[in-house]
This record gives C-alpha cells, structure tokens and sequence, in this order.
C-alpha cells in the first residue's frame, strides 16, 4: 500500500505571522492544507487570500479555547455562549474547562456559527478539524462531543480530522494513561466511531500522527530538523496520515503569546526547506491534500 500524507497547518488566522508563513508554504508547496481559527484576529486576512486562491485546500480549525494569556478571543456565536466563556467572556483557556462548562447545544450552535462565517468571508472550506483537541471530548470523557461533530461532518459534507483506524499517535500513550477514562472505554467508542465513519460516509484520513514540540529537539533549530527528518522515515505508515503543525513568521507576536513560539517559527522555515520536500519523496511518502482525500474516497 502507498505511502500518502496530508500536511496541515492549524491556526490560520491566528496572528499575521501565521498567515504569511501558511500562504508563503502553500506556495512553495511545503504543506498540503491549513485550516482558519475564525474566533481569531486575522481569520478575515486569511479567508479572503483563501477564497483568491481555490486551488488550495483550506478549511475551519473549530475553535472552543483561547490558550494564551496575552491575546484572547472569544465565540463567533452572537447569543447563547454562556458555557463557553470564561469569568472575562473569552473562551475557556483549557479542553478540560471547556468540557467541564459546555453546553452541548451551545457547543453545536458555536459549531455552525463559525462555518457560517467562514463561508460569509468568502471561503468554501474542503474540511475542517478542532483546536486542541475540544472536540473529541478526550479531556474529561465527554464523547457526546465527537458524537455531535461527526454528525454534523456527515450533515455538511465536510472531511474531519479523526484517524479512522487508530488512536495511537492521536493522543499517545501518555495523553490516555492520565485521562480519568479506562482505555477500555476509549477502545469502545473508537469502535463506535469507526462504524458511524463507515455507514455515515465521513472523509477521515486513516492515521493522525504529529510530531512533538517536547524533547531534546526542542534545543535547537539543527535538533529539530534531524528529528523530523527521521520522524518522516519511521513514523508514517502505509495509508493515508494526517500530520500537523503550526507555522508562523517572526513578527514578533507569536514570541509574546507563546514560550514555544520559536517552534513555530522553527516549523515555518523547515517545512519551506526544497531538502525536506525531497526527503518525504525519497522515503516514498506523497503529499496529498484534504481535497485529494475528498476525491480519493468520495
């Protein structure tokens, strides 16, 4: 079976340094989709260069969190966004806050609210995935939040980030050891999960495995180069696999609103680099976008 990749870049539409690096690594063909965090200050910039150029494939990074201390956001939503915000109207900064508050209905409202808007700028999304995870209700074992988003992927017709045949790489080992949620009952609703993606028709990509922005490759820009080098040799297996980053320019705000800013930074220049396009060739992986899934399995 061959070897297929999608590269997405998340967080479009967070900062304008996102945006440049997203469109500049479109252009240079260093990754494959991207999807808009329409909550954010710089989803209109991001849409509207999405909707001039329909040739690439970009979608709705579903966005329930504002993380960061120094720039918030908060709903799309103009009404019933109580449970999703914060004692200062800003979303909640963690899933588990998140999953904790939210209302399922509101949490679906804030759902079609942020298409809406994205369609209302201009863009005709190929798919669309969700920010930290919020969505897959793995946090605190609320999986009638996956349930509803899986729904409403087989109602709109939209691809959605969830590897159809394994969790390992999702979440990892330790991501679902300290959940208070027996794997047991993981394993179960995977099951669940593969059966409603099979029978509904959902577009999902097979595996979802990213690399990681913990470690010794986090020293230096030389580091994290060799090791994502070698992660693209050992980890990606036949199928169709989803990996993602966040890439950003150095203007300056993503330093301010993160401390791992620089691996952002760090992922922007490496991803645009011809030797690391060359290397996924050599190790016979071929890049594919969420449109070519789309048409792969539609």
């Amino acid at each position: 079976m061959d070897k297929y990749l999608i590269i997405n870049a998340d967080d479009y539409g967070s900062f304008y340094g996102a945006n440049i690096a997203v469109q500049e690594l479109f252009m240079q063909g260093g990754i494959t989709s991207s999807t808009v965090m329409m909550p954010a200050a710089w989803a209109p910039h991001a849409c509207r260069w999405a909707a001039r150029h329909p040739e690439f494939a970009v979608g709705v990074h579903l966005t329930n969190t504002s993380e960061w201390d120094t720039c918030r956001w908060g709903p799309v939503a103009a009404g019933n966004t109580d449970s999703l915000r914060d004692e200062y109207g800003y979303l909640w900064k963690s899933s588990e806050e998140f999953e904790e508050n939210a209302d399922l209905d509101e949490v679906i409202e804030e759902v079609r609210a942020q298409l809406a808007r994205a369609k209302q700028l201009g863009l005709n999304p190929s798919h669309w995935d969700n920010h930290m995870g919020t969505l897959y209700g793995i946090a605190t074992g609320r999986f009638e939040l996956l349930e509803a988003t899986l729904e409403l992927s087989a109602e709109v017709g939209l691809p959605f980030r969830f590897p159809a045949k394994s969790l390992v790489g999702m979440i990892g080992q330790d991501g679902a050891n300290s959940m208070d949620v027996p794997m047991e009952a993981i394993e179960l609703l995977f099951g669940q999960v593969q059966s409603f993606i099979k029978t509904r028709g959902v577009v999902c990509p097979d595996y979802l495995i990213p690399h990681s922005t913990s470690g010794p490759q986090c020293e230096s820009y030389d580091k994290f180069r060799d090791y994502v080098f070698t992660f693209a040799e050992e980890r990606f297996p036949p199928g169709v696999t989803e990996t993602f980053l966040h890439p950003c320019a150095d203007t300056g705000e993503i330093t301010a609103a993160s401390g791992k800013g620089h691996m952002r930074v760090w992922e922007y220049k490496l991803f645009g680099d011809p030797a690391y396009q060359k290397h996924l060739k050599d190790c016979g992986i071929q890049t594919i976008s969420y449109r070519d899934l789309a048409r792969m399995r539609g």
